[in-house]
C-alpha cells in the first residue's frame, strides 16, 4: 500500500556521562496509509485514531499529538503538521463513509 501523506518528527535522547551530558537527536518519520499511521515504534489503525492537534513551542516547530484509543502520543516536529492533519481527516472521513 502507497503511502498518502508523511510527517517527519525526531525525538531528543539525553545522556549524561561524567560531567558531560551529550544530546543525540533522531530524525524519523510518521506514515499515513489509507487503513494507518505507522511511526518508528508504532502502528495505529485509522479506526484507532480519534484526532490529532498540534502546539507551537517558540520560532522553531513543537509538539503534534496523535489522540487515539490507547491514549495521547506526543511527537516533536520542526514543521507545520496542518497538511498531514487535513489529510488524516480527508482520509478517515473517506474511511467512515464506506
Amino acid at each position: 500500500m502507497d503511502a498518502i501523506a508523511v510527517l517527519p518528527y525526531y525525538r531528543v535522547q539525553r545522556e549524561v556521562t561524567g560531567l558531560a551530558q551529550e544530546v543525540e537527536r533522531n530524525a524519523r518519520t510518521m506514515t499515513l496509509y489509507a487503513d494507518r499511521i505507522v511511526t518508528r515504534y508504532r502502528e495505529f489503525l485509522i479506526t484507532e485514531v480519534f484526532d490529532m492537534s498540534f502546539r507551537r513551542m517558540g520560532d522553531k516547530g513543537g509538539f503534534f499529538y496523535l489522540h487515539t484509543s490507547t491514549g495521547v502520543y506526543p511527537y516533536m516536529v520542526e514543521i507545520d503538521p496542518g497538511p498531514f492533519i487535513q489529510t488524516f481527516h480527508q482520509v478517515a472521513i473517506a474511511g467512515r463513509l464506506k
